[in-house]
């Protein structure tokens, strides 16, 4: 098991490999399909920095957050996967956390940009017992699908895909 603690540096992504059991601590975004693409436009205009939310280093976990918790939405939905690369390269994401197979190009894409997905079992309880705090950094409006901030303690998760490889091959 390797603990990490957010923000991570590069070193840090540079040195998982797929297959690694992580165990995540610090402060984690999270946000889905209606969100990520909105971030993703904010990023590729510029106006992202307006909100005065830093990314780097940061993870993106894909689900919403619920009064019951939290879990893993599948990451290979268009609007999710699809927003891999500028939350990568424009906002610094080092770790995408979710669920499913990714495409090749989006694995490709990650090695590009030294960053990670890693694959978390849907297991919402035992997500919110190491969930400390919650706090809304944008979008409202989405209820449970705005973007969040949350700060964990403990989620472990696996690499799913580091260096141009994937579990998935």
């Amino acid at each position: 098991m390797k603990e990490l603690k957010t923000p991570f540096s590069e070193e840090t992504i540079s040195q998982l490999k797929v297959g690694d059991v992580v165990s995540i601590s610090g402060y984690i975004f999270c946000g889905r399909d209606a969100v990520l693409p909105r971030i993703s436009k904010e990023l590729e205009t510029g106006t992202w920095e307006k909100r005065g939310i830093d990314l780097k280093g940061g993870v993106i976990f894909h689900t919403a957050v619920s009064p019951a918790g939290v879990g893993p939405t599948s990451s290979n939905k268009l609007e999710i996967e699809g927003s891999f690369e500028t939350l990568s390269k424009k906002g610094g994401i080092k770790l995408h956390l979710g669920k499913g197979a990714i495409k090749p190009e989006t694995i490709k894409m990650l090695a590009e940009n030294n960053a990670v997905f890693a694959i978390i079992p849907p297991v919402t309880a035992l997500l919110e017992s190491q969930t400390l705090e919650r706090e809304c950094m944008a979008w409202p409006e989405l209820g449970m699908e705005a973007l969040y901030r949350i700060k964990v303690e403990n989620y472990q998760a696996i690499i799913a895909a580091a260096k141009g490889e994937s579990i998935y091959e």
